[in-house]
């Protein structure tokens, strides 16, 4: 589990196939950057471009990973070199500074505008429809790892529009100020709105409680 709250943003240094034909995964290399990877266990878990990924291989300042053609297939930000933002696993003594974040991305957006508003930046971002269902006014969203709260949300014919204010800090420590209008990003609905749809949808049966 993760916050939202990005740790450092590091880069994707090189990515190696990891088989020849078309369903093959890749191996990332990843430069830490700022983030301190001396806590860190073959195993463990860090969150790239707001996606949950295993540590194979480290050194002091760089991590290798694994991922899978169908990760590959639903994200962005994880099939080229470049800047990611990356937050460590979540652990029981932390502070809970964002929101609880899985690191499974449920889809993807596509930003629609990102322009300075004031001293802030306005992101706006259209969800598939079948996401927009769990996004609601100031609920929280996870926006390429990055835990946000939602201005303003539109639900329209192709989809749900909503809306974001960055402050200075937020833009300057991560990845998305390199956002503009038609880049895709990675979503995460909240996860409570997960379970308050579930509850609500759930049949009568499968409502009954436990004996």
């Amino acid at each position: 589990m993760f916050t939202g709250i990005v740790a450092a943003v590091g880069r994707i240094e090189s990515i190696k196939p990891l088989g020849s034909d078309a369903d093959a995964g890749v191996r990332l290399t990843v430069n830490a950057g700022g983030l301190d990877l001396d806590d860190v266990q073959l195993g463990d878990s860090i969150a790239i471009q707001g996606a949950c990924m295993t540590v194979i291989e480290r050194s002091a300042t760089r991590f290798d990973v694994d991922v899978s053609r169908e990760s590959l297939n639903r994200t962005v930000g994880l099939a080229d070199t470049g800047e990611v933002n990356l937050e460590k696993a979540l652990r029981a003594h932390d502070r809970l500074g964002g929101h609880i974040v899985s690191g499974h991305v449920d889809g993807l957006g596509t930003v629609t505008r990102f322009a300075p508003v004031g001293e802030s930046h306005e992101l706006r971002v259209l969800a598939p429809a079948e996401i927009g269902r769990y996004l609601a006014y100031k609920g929280s969203v996870t926006v390429n790892g990055v835990s946000l709260t939602v201005n303003s949300v539109d639900d329209r014919a192709d989809g749900c529009e909503f809306s974001i204010n960055l402050i200075p800090h937020t833009v300057e420590v991560t990845t998305l100020k390199h956002l503009v209008a038609g880049a895709k990003v990675n979503l995460e609905i909240d996860l409570i709105a997960r379970y308050v749809e579930r509850m609500l949808s759930a049949s009568p049966e499968s409502a009954k409680p436990l004996k």
